[in-house]
């Protein structure tokens, strides 16, 4: 069974930094495309970054490139995404996906796979 977790939200205040993880079972890091998404309160959720299921490649938003990055780790089967300068506006619910249909990866969400997600809030 293909199973996501993520850990690592919290309070941060503005400037600060966060290393989000997600482990994962059922399934290997490299034959899954996989991601990290965020919903905030009233808004629909929006794809932060991927890695491709073909090359491994990483992929972002626009307006998020330079402050996330993606990364994983095959032999500790999780994804991460490191954080930095945080603002308020970051405050949302965090979530991890994957898929082996994808063989690349988008910041859709045409993810089969999900995460419960992960809190983090950004104090001003």
């Amino acid at each position: 069974e293909v199973q996501l977790v993520e850990s690592g939200g919290g309070l941060v205040q503005a400037g600060g930094s966060l290393r989000l993880s997600c482990a994962v079972s059922g399934f290997e890091l490299d034959d899954y495309a996989i991601g990290w998404f965020r919903q905030a309160p009233g808004k629909r959720r929006e794809g932060i970054a991927c890695i491709a299921r073909s090359d491994h490649s990483a992929f972002y938003r626009d307006s998020l490139r330079g402050r996330f990055t993606i990364s994983s780790d095959n032999a500790k089967k999780s994804l991460y995404l490191q954080m930095e300068n945080l603002k308020p506006e970051d405050t949302a619910v965090y979530f991890c996906a994957a898929d082996d249909s994808l063989l690349h990866c988008t910041l859709g969400e045409e993810y089969d796979h999900w995460g419960q997600g992960t809190q983090v809030t950004v104090s001003a």
